[in-house]
């Protein structure tokens, strides 16, 4: 970033560029401007709050676009809040800058408060200080009191779901790498799947009472699943011909299909379990909502001492360990 006016000074930037560019919540009692945000959420009802860093470099290119940025970083936030069934109240904002640039801080904040006044979550609170390019963000949500969807929940015999399509950021981050190449076409038809992605809070709250377990998919699928088997002791059969792919993801190799679907981060899809007799009420809330959820696998009861997936592809034929160990690798922040 470079600047493109006088330095602003930590309040003045607050002032300008994040106090006012989001709508209120009547859950908020104080938002900006005191020493801590005051929340009232109602009586019988839990928060739920979670943190997300993105760090230049690491989590995003540098001279990424910041208007996405801006969306993403909360984004990646309220999935967390959708996965737990939450509805979103408010959130935090730390941001460490190399300098003040008033361009980009217009472009950032625009789209930081189009996906907060999209979800009524206004910021109440965070920081600001130089340094390098850092966003970290707090989102508070409420629940009815034991209506939360937690990780823990997955009972054998379960149905295994996913929303949406799965893959397309990877694929979008291999074509930026130059891992492989795509049409300007595709790449413009599925880059707002990592650039943008979209939180599933309306999913999350209808699946409250139905979902037995739920996470968003951040990481990687199966990588991201492993943490719901772990938490609720049991084991996972998914069928990898299952996986919903993007046209785009379908036009390569299968090798590639499998990979980036069972492995790819930066989804934001929400994996979910169920009983069977749910799938009637699960498919009246796809069309509800029209967003595709997908039954991939079930719920099976542990057979090890340590709870894992086993993957069958072409009709119930199961990858033997080493090749469902390659499709297992998840995203590692402190991977070199």
């Amino acid at each position: 970033m470079q600047s493109h006016s006088n330095p602003l000074g930590e309040f003045d930037l607050i002032e300008r560029f994040f106090k006012t560019g989001s709508h209120p919540n009547p859950a908020i009692s104080l938002g900006i401007g005191d020493d801590c945000a005051l929340l009232n959420p109602n009586p019988g009802e839990e928060m739920a709050i979670t943190t997300d860093m993105l760090v230049e470099g690491r989590h995003f290119f540098a001279g990424t676009d910041p208007e996405a940025l801006g969306r993403k970083a909360l984004a990646v936030n309220l999935s967390d809040l959708a996965a737990m069934g939450a509805k979103p109240l408010g959130f935090t904002l730390a941001i460490a800058l190399p300098q003040t640039d008033t361009q980009w801080l217009e472009s950032f904040s625009k789209g930081l408060f189009s996906l907060a006044n999209q979800y009524s979550c206004p910021l109440i609170g965070g920081d600001t200080t130089a340094g390098p390019l850092t966003l970290s963000i707090t989102a508070i949500g409420s629940v009815p009191s034991g209506k939360s969807i937690r990780r823990s929940g997955a009972k054998p015999e379960d149905d295994v779901w996913v929303s949406g399509s799965l893959g397309d950021a990877r694929l979008t981050l291999a074509a930026l790498r130059h891992e492989l190449s795509l049409s300007e076409n595709d790449l413009q038809d599925i880059g707002h799947r990592m650039h943008q992605p979209t939180p599933r809070i309306e999913l999350g709250l209808q699946l409250r009472g139905i979902a037995t377990a739920a996470l968003d998919i951040s990481d990687g699928l199966l990588g991201d699943l492993q943490h719901v088997l772990d938490q609720s002791q049991v084991d996972a059969e998914i069928a990898l011909d299952l996986l919903p792919k993007s046209s785009v993801l379908q036009k390569q190799s299968v090798a590639i299909q499998d990979l980036f679907a069972a492995s790819g981060g930066d989804d934001y899809e929400l994996c979910f379990t169920a009983p069977k007799n749910q799938r009637g009420a699960i498919l009246a809330i796809s069309q509800s909502i029209h967003l595709a959820l997908t039954c991939i696998g079930s719920i099976t009861p542990k057979r090890h001492h340590l709870p894992q997936v086993r993957l069958m592809k072409n009709d119930d034929h199961y990858l033997s360990e080493s090749e469902t160990a390659a499709l297992m690798k998840s995203f590692d922040h402190f991977a070199k």
